[in-house]
């Protein structure tokens, strides 16, 4: 049995590979140039980084670390909707609607980072989120 709703699932896990490949392709040549030695790290944490690299490298690594963070959620709700058998095409076209809209964010704040359109795209994703949740919600109880 095919379950539609785990395409934008693979999709949007392609996608945040797509920008770990990006931040290390930007980020080590930086820290290099930097003179910061890997080797003689201990201790630091991610905001360290962004003492010592430009502003528009760390955009990425940012974006990166948000990848990790609200779409934990979506892979959760998904895979709830797939498991209860509520991976209608309107479940289906929502998730693909927040892949968009995480992988939109991504291209905004990993090149111009501008708020405004960051927000507004983080926003909509999260009301694809909120909906995808009240439907696996209404799957379930």
């Amino acid at each position: 049995m095919t379950h539609d709703i785990l395409r934008p699932v693979v999709a949007l896990i392609a996608w945040s590979i797509v920008m770990l490949v990006w931040m290390l392709a930007t980020r080590l040549p930086a820290m290099r140039r930097a003179g910061i030695d890997l080797g003689k790290l201990v201790g630091t944490k991610a905001s360290d980084a962004d003492r010592g690299l430009p502003p528009e490298i760390q955009w990425i690594a940012h974006n990166y670390n948000h990848l990790m963070e609200q779409p934990t959620l979506f892979y959760a709700v998904c895979l709830t909707i797939a498991l209860a058998g509520a991976d209608h095409p309107v479940n289906t076209a929502i998730a693909w609607a927040y892949v968009g809209l995480r992988i939109a964010h991504s291209l905004v704040q990993a090149t111009s980072n501008r708020v405004r359109p960051r927000f507004m795209l983080f926003l909509l994703s999260s009301i694809a989120l909120f909906a995808l949740t009240l439907h696996a919600a209404m799957a379930v109880f």
